[in-house]
């Protein structure tokens, strides 16, 4: 009897632990299912998907759920649609951009309002020293990922041709990685 309470306790905690092992990695199940999958003969092979950038227009990304796959265009930039503020903005994703970087075009055209005394904090640039504005933004979204009261940098237009969507939203994901010319970004 005490055998039965035994192994009935272990399944029991067991099956406990399996939501919680899912939510800290759902890779491991997606895995399980790739390995038991690959074990058998395949009935249908898939055709390769071959994924080509527009040069002219950043890919859209491809969501999967609460993740979202940026594919690198022709020079190895992850650039791609955004919705900030629920506007739509073509932006590209740059790690070494401490914070958002917008151009007051885009400020204004997200509903960002902004005076010239706002342009008070001074940024050092691949350009030079340049004044800019620092504001918030209540919505940063691309496919599925959605962050909100994300801090921006607001530079004038001609100090900044190509927004960029830096750490301030990066750092607030769970997981961002580059890998064979794509980024996964998973919230």
């Amino acid at each position: 009897m005490l055998r039965k309470f035994l192994i009935l306790g272990v399944f029991a905690g067991a099956s406990a632990s399996i939501p919680i092992v899912y939510q800290s990695n759902p890779g491991i199940l997606e895995n399980l299912l790739k390995s038991t999958m690959t074990s058998r003969p395949a009935v249908e092979a898939q055709p390769d998907v071959n994924l080509v950038s527009v040069p002219d227009k950043p890919a859209a990304p491809l969501p999967l759920g609460r993740k979202v796959v940026v594919t690198a265009d022709e020079r190895g930039h992850f650039s791609s649609a955004f919705r900030l503020n629920g506007r739509q903005v073509d932006g590209m994703i740059d790690t070494g951009s401490t914070l958002v970087a917008i151009n007051a075009s885009t400020a204004r055209r997200i509903g960002l309002s902004l005076n010239p005394s706002d342009f008070s904090h001074e940024v050092n640039t691949a350009n030079g020293t340049i004044k800019a504005a620092v504001a918030l933004i209540d919505r940063l979204q691309i496919g599925t990922i959605t962050v909100n009261d994300v801090q921006v940098i607001v530079l004038d237009d001609r100090a900044l041709h190509t927004n960029l969507i830096g750490m301030s939203f990066l750092s607030r994901l769970s997981k961002y990685q580059a890998e064979n010319g794509t980024l996964l970004l998973v919230q």
